[in-house]
């Protein structure tokens, strides 16, 4: 997603012009597969850029020109992929995604849609009589591209990707073109009459809760008047966006390089005010921007652009992926999407991810899933994905980028979905009586919930500021739960039951307009509007004084609740999102009858929490969470106690206590080593295999490093070390015991991974003892003040935490893993925050803990300074192991060498005459020389034998130097 990356203060946002905004959120959706294009900037890919000419369309003559790109792999023929890009876009829009495609060996065309930058024709909104005709016609050319793998005469292997309006019309030529083989459709429309006209409204029962996010789809839906003018706007100017085309900033100079469009129209009798647009689209908004009202021509139009009307011929497999935070295309169109596929048969698997035209990009698990889901269903590589249900969880926690953090939770399938057992409901009871809401003259002042592009921040500011309120008074009617007794994660649609009725004595028209929402509300009062989201609905009321009794559907969230907080469903009569009520209108709104009970019905997916997307564990086992933590060390502690009693304890320099032999059990047998891994591997759901048949030892009295490049396996090892998650496959032994979660092993490990968590109300000594205290075990055994010798805070060990830096909080940690002093400590960058003198005592720290008879392991990205700490290495790169050994040995292995000698011109003869040596250089009294993988001993022989004094030999090269070479990149010199 193309977002600001410059401060503003919140008012200055908030005067950001609604159009450019929205306009700026709807079109970027590139990045779909890879994080961005500078990522693959450097991708040596070969690209051919071609002027395609398409049919002008039904009633058109001639032809209009597409801009095209074809990129090709490194060997063809391939299967390809077709990308489209969001509206407001181009096809440089797409171009990482492209490239990331490319990387994985498929054949691209990406193109600029009619009516946007370079290419001819007018927009008619993924209409099959134009834009689906043009990719139909792009499907032709890769029929007759000898680069592309073919099924059979005219017949390519393909699919398509695209986010927003590409991701429709994904699913529109899957619908067309029975030649599409896979297509994985991104944070876009089902039905685009019920997307910009919704109606969350419903005879009570009438609608199944078979699926988490189903929507009502009610007929005669309010107008989303907000995001349609973004729609409409981003038509208008030139280039098909505000300013041109605005989706994943294109190059300047190719802009300006490309003939922008003078915004005037290209066919007849077409008004200027209509932009690029065609005639009927042009007609249908301004209707709908006037009345309000969905007319049944526009209603027609909106149908053939949408993937509702082809999901039942949809047979290639299909990944549909959807925002949890998006106000323009909520759950529930993906929700429909994925059940009418699968109701025709159809191989379906949904994900949901924290992000959406209000909420940002899709994360590298949707980019993984994307990718892997095309290797299959057209490379033919691996299983078939699996067809479980992933979403994401944010966890309110920030990091210090400001960055919200979240986790993913994955479920067998997606409930009610191809046989799938239906939703989990939990009913919350709500109280509140009836209560009388008006709808002021012309809908003004209305309450603003949500603005195109900034979703849920705008309602949330609106609880706090008085000037942005999204409940104005005597507008609204409110009612709440009892505070919930545990922790609750809604994911999907609540629902909720209303009773709508006239006010005698009062005026109201022949129907209400009405927008109803779900607030959490905290103990301290504070509101935040789940999904940033509101649900229109349109109800006839009964003249006769009754009640009309309507099932609502609230917007689709992914949204936990904390425990002691209420639920709070808001029904009020203006939204300035949407075309509401301008006739003065008094209603009484209250809950619905016996048959519901007056219960808010919450959706539940269970699942795994298979991982955390960009959440440090440390501050979830802070504050609160830091009581759980210390509960599981007392179980494992106690656990520990009983089975590793007869274990003789060692005293702090590391020799045996009561003078046994420091053997397992004093019976004089080798003591089991501290650590062993074997062909251990983690493959997540999905298909993405970060650790693969990875195995070493770690001997007793080791520093060893476990280095690797980011994305290695590195953290995934550590985690499956500390029993935080399970290994797909091999082993892990410590001491000789098989380690998993909770296993009392574990107490004889001390660890510090991904990053420390305190209380930050108490002192650095405080949150000692208190872990310590949680153990169980006796004080004397914890060695504290060996832990605060090594802490090295002086008498800032007694202030409170929350005043520590980084540096402190590092250094607190660390003595922390080492209370009780550990047989294994593990340490996940263990020097990061520390200054150089505290980098040098740290290094002494762990190498005299290890020569005392202990074992460390540390995991870090500080080259130069596990050179100097660590005794041994583990390299790894992509999952798997590369290499093992001393440090020495791994310097070495490269045969780069340096011999001191007394004659270097004649040692330089010597050393030049070897098989295989190269590279020979004299340096002064220094001769280095490239090996080859002659034995340094045979180089040095040789030396002796022609009667060169050798004064020193040893390798030439640092471990950088080898790091680079081993995961596969050149040390910059």
């Amino acid at each position: 997603m193309t977002s600001p990356t410059g401060r503003r203060t919140r008012a200055a946002r908030l005067r950001l012009p609604v159009a450019l905004l929205g306009a700026t959120i709807l079109a970027a959706t590139g990045a779909l597969l890879a994080p961005g294009t500078a990522a693959h900037a450097a991708t040596p890919t070969r690209t051919i850029e071609e002027t395609v000419e398409v049919p002008a369309g039904p009633g058109l003559p001639d032809t209009i020109p597409l801009d095209t790109t074809l990129y090709l792999p490194a060997t063809t023929p391939a299967p390809a992929v077709l990308v489209a890009h969001g509206f407001g876009g181009t096809k440089a829009s797409v171009d990482a995604d492209a490239r990331a495609l490319v990387d994985r060996g498929f054949v691209v065309l990406t193109w600029t849609a009619r009516g946007f930058g370079a290419s001819g024709g007018q927009i008619a909104l993924d209409s099959p009589d134009f834009e689906v005709a043009d990719a139909r016609a792009l499907v032709d050319r890769l029929a007759a591209n000898p680069d592309v793998v073919q099924d059979g005469p005219g017949d390519p292997r393909a699919g398509v990707t695209g986010g927003s309006y590409g991701g429709a019309l994904a699913l529109l030529l899957a619908g067309y073109d029975s030649r599409i083989d896979a297509l994985a459709p991104v944070i876009t429309w089902n039905d685009l009459g019920q997307a910009l006209f919704p109606n969350a409204a419903a005879a009570p029962g009438a609608l199944p809760a078979d699926t988490p996010a189903r929507g009502a789809f009610a007929p005669d839906g309010v107008f989303k008047r907000g995001w349609a003018g973004v729609f409409f706007s981003a038509g208008l100017a030139p280039g098909g966006g505000p300013g041109g085309a605005v989706e994943g900033a294109p190059d300047p100079a190719e802009e300006a390089a490309t003939p922008a469009p003078t915004g005037a129209p290209t066919a007849p009798n077409v008004p200027a005010t209509c932009g690029r647009f065609t005639a009927a689209v042009c007609t249908a908004y301004t209707e709908a921007a006037t009345t309000g009202r969905l007319s049944p021509a526009t209603a027609e139009l909106l149908r053939r652009s949408s993937p509702a009307s082809v999901t039942d011929r949809i047979a290639a497999p299909t990944l549909v992926v959807q925002g949890e935070a998006d106000t323009l295309f909520g759950l529930d169109q993906a929700d429909a999407t994925a059940r009418q596929i699968a109701a025709a048969g159809g191989t379906v698997r949904m994900l949901w991810y924290a992000g959406g035209h209000d909420g940002g990009a899709p994360d590298q698990r949707v980019r993984d899933a994307i990718g892997t889901w095309f290797d299959h269903w057209l490379a033919g590589k691996g299983d078939p994905p699996a067809t479980d249900f992933g979403y994401t969880v944010a966890s309110g926690v920030r990091t210090g980028g400001d960055t919200p953090t979240s986790r993913t939770v994955e479920a067998p399938a997606y409930p009610g979905l191809g046989g799938a057992p239906a939703v989990s409901t939990e009913p919350l009871p709500l109280e509140g009586d009836p209560q009388v809401a008006l709808v002021p003259a012309g809908g003004n002042p209305a309450a603003i919930t949500s603005l195109p592009g900034l979703g849920g921040a705008l309602g949330n500011i609106g609880n706090r500021v008085a000037a942005f309120t999204a409940e104005l008074p005597g507008q609204s009617a409110v009612f709440r739960t009892a505070p919930v007794a545990a922790p609750l994660l809604v994911a999907g649609a609540p629902r909720v039951d209303l009773a709508i009725a006239r006010v005698p004595g009062q005026p109201a028209p022949d129907e209400a307009v009405l927008f109803a929402k779900v607030y959490e509300i905290a103990s301290d009062g504070t509101r935040t509007l789940l999904g940033g989201a509101v649900s229109p609905v349109r109800v006839a009321v009964p003249a006769d004084g009754s009640s009309a009794q309507v099932a609502v559907t609230l917007p689709g969230v992914v949204a936990p609740v904390e425990a002691g907080n209420r639920l709070m469903v808001s029904v009020g009569t203006t939204d300035q999102g949407f075309a509401g009520t301008t006739t003065p209108a008094v209603w009484q709104i209250g809950l619905g009858g016996a048959e519901a009970g007056g219960a808010l019905t919450v959706p539940v997916v269970p699942g795994e929490a298979v991982t955390a997307n960009t959440v440090p564990a440390g501050p979830l086992l802070g504050i609160a969470g830091v009581f759980a933590a210390a509960l599981l060390a007392t179980v494992v502690a106690r656990l520990y106690r009983r089975r590793v009693g007869h274990r003789a304890p060692s005293g702090p320099d590391g020799a045996p206590v009561d003078g046994t032999d420091g053997t397992a059990d004093g019976s004089g047998l080798p003591a089991p080593r501290p650590l062993e891994i074997r062909d251990l591997a983690k493959t997540y759901r999905g298909g993405f295999k970060a650790v693969r048949g990875v195995s070493f030892d770690v001997e007793r009295g080791m520093v060893l490093g476990l280095l690797g490049p980011n994305g290695a396996g590195k953290t995934t090892v550590l985690r499956m070390l500390m029993g935080l998650i399970r290994p797909t496959a091999g082993s892990i032994r410590a001491f000789g015991e098989p380690v998993g979660a909770g296993a009392p092993v574990l107490a004889r490990i001390g660890a510090f991974v991904e990053g420390p968590g305190f209380l930050p109300h108490l002192s650095g000594l405080d949150n000692l003892r208190l872990y310590w205290a949680a153990t169980g075990r006796p004080n004397e055994e914890a060695h504290l003040d060996d832990a605060l010798e090594i802490a090295g805070l002086g008498g800032s060990v007694r202030r409170r935490v929350g005043t520590y830096s980084q540096g402190m909080r590092q250094r607190l940690a660390i003595a922390q893993a080492m209370l009780g002093l550990p047989e294994l400590l593990v340490l996940d960058e263990p020097t990061n925050g520390l200054d150089p003198p505290q980098i040098h005592a740290m290094r002494e720290v762990l190498q005299r803990y290890a020569a005392a008879g202990r074992t460390v392991l540390v995991s870090s990205h500080q080259l130069a300074e596990v050179e100097q700490t660590c005794s041994h290495v583990v390299v790894m790169h992509q999952g798997t192991v590369v290499a093992a050994g001393t440090v020495d040995d791994i310097i070495a292995g490269g045969g780069a060498a340096s011999f001191t000698v007394d004659e270097p011109a004649r040692a330089a003869v010597v050393l030049g005459g070897l098989d295989g040596v190269r590279a020979v250089a004299v340096d002064g009294e220094a001769v280095h020389a490239e090996l080859n993988g002659t034995p340094r001993a045979s180089a040095v022989r040789a030396l002796v034998t022609a009667g060169v004094e050798v004064r020193s030999a040893g390798p030439r090269r640092r471990l950088e130097d080898a790091f680079l070479q081993l995961v596969g990149e050149e040390p910059h010199r």
